[in-house]
């Protein structure tokens, strides 16, 4: 960390009393979409925001740092950061992907797979076999999620990025729902860590964003240039936004993810669940992997009904203060569907090889009172029973 400085200091601190010209405490920000040129002939450090900007740096430099990375590029949306991380795959190249990710990730590499602009393998990486299977092919670029949207499958960072070395293979791992505060995959051998700065990091379901940080200053500063050339990089209002949710990263998740905890024991133990995905159970198969990589297990968790959709709709007709509703991160709790939601993208087969039910629902814990929450899911659950 910076200057040896703990990553919940980092978050709070950096770039705080920075301020030259009037000595403001909080870091300006930098509106401006262009700035003055010294002089003829010479440039100062920034002349045009999409390339550059005071705002967006600060942002930056602050998640390289909670990341471990050399050099990290904020863009406008975790898609694009998505889209970022994989610009050097070329028409041919193969890409070994998750096979129960996000759906809008599923989408994305459909779609560029399809126009002929690289192969996608969609591989189970929590299957030995299956993986080794997958890197025979020598991929070019191995993308690991985990935990995974929406089951929670956790997959061992070190082993899959020591394998996608082996190969060759740049290794890039999403950490959108666990956040450096709770993981930091550069240190378990990733090259590249993507981050839709939307959920966690914001924290206030308030702004769109996405970042990409670079375990290589070299390699980042490629993916900036390109950043800056195809315009996806993100405005400084955004990044202002976003560095405000940093600044508290780390209380908030500790608080949601004690609260996670406790919900998911109690789904686990009731009647009308026939089964919870939430790596800090000891019955989840990912458990011990969790514990080696993780710092905690996270704010988000999902389980499904035995009663399949009709369940799933007497439960959120009948939830006040789970919203229904995508995204997650954020400080109120949030429900979801994933088969008619966030996955409604990948096709019936997709789903039901990476094993998204219809009775299953994922839950984002914001940052209620545990009773408030805990009593609303109960009363969803009889509502369920007695339909």
């Amino acid at each position: 960390m910076s200057e040896g400085r703990a990553a919940r200091t980092i978050a709070a601190t950096n770039g705080v009393a920075q301020d030259t010209a009037f000595g403001a405490v909080i870091a300006p920000i930098h509106l401006s979409t262009t700035f003055k040129f010294p002089a003829f002939e010479q440039a100062g450090p920034y002349d045009y925001s999409r390339l550059g900007n005071p705002t967006r740096d600060q942002l930056a430099d602050t998640i390289a740092k909670l990341e471990g990375g050399a050099r990290a590029v904020m863009v406008a949306s975790g898609m694009a950061a998505l889209d970022l991380a994989l610009s050097s795959l070329r028409p041919g190249d193969l890409l070994v992907a998750p096979h129960d990710c996000y759906g809008g990730t599923h989408r994305l590499l459909s779609l560029r797979a399809a126009r002929g602009h690289y192969r996608v393998s969609f591989v189970d990486q929590t299957d030995e076999t299956a993986l080794a299977a997958a890197l025979a092919q020598v991929p070019k670029v191995v993308l690991v999620e985990t935990p995974s949207n929406p089951l929670m499958r956790v997959v061992d960072i070190r082993h899959v990025t020591a394998g996608a070395r082996t190969v060759g293979a740049l290794s890039v791992v999403d950490n959108t729902f666990l956040s450096p505060a709770l993981q930091q995959p550069i240190a378990l051998g990733a090259d590249l860590v993507v981050h839709s700065t939307t959920k966690f990091l914001n924290g206030h379901s308030d702004v769109i964003g996405g970042a990409v940080i670079a375990a290589d200053a070299a390699l980042g500063e490629e993916l900036a240039a390109w950043a800056n050339t195809i315009g996806v990089t993100g405005s400084p209002l955004d990044a202002y936004l976003t560095l405000r949710g940093v600044r508290t990263l780390f209380v908030r998740v500790e608080r949601q993810q004690q609260t996670a905890g406790r919900l998911a024991a109690f789904l686990e133990a009731h009647p009308a669940v026939s089964r919870v995905h939430y790596p800090g159970l000891p019955t989840h198969p990912g458990h011990a992997i969790a514990r080696a990589q993780q710092a905690g297990f996270g704010a988000m968790l999902s389980f499904e009904l035995s009663g399949g959709r009709a369940a799933v709709r007497t439960l959120v007709g009948a939830l006040q203060v789970f919203t229904l509703a995508e995204s997650l991160g954020g400080v109120e709790s949030l429900i979801a569907h994933p088969p008619t939601m966030t996955h409604a993208a990948m096709d019936p087969e997709a789903r039901t090889i990476a094993g998204i039910t219809d009775g299953l629902l994922r839950l984002s814990i914001g940052l209620e009172a545990e009773d408030d929450l805990l009593a609303d899911l109960a009363r969803a659950l009889e509502a369920v029973a007695g339909a």
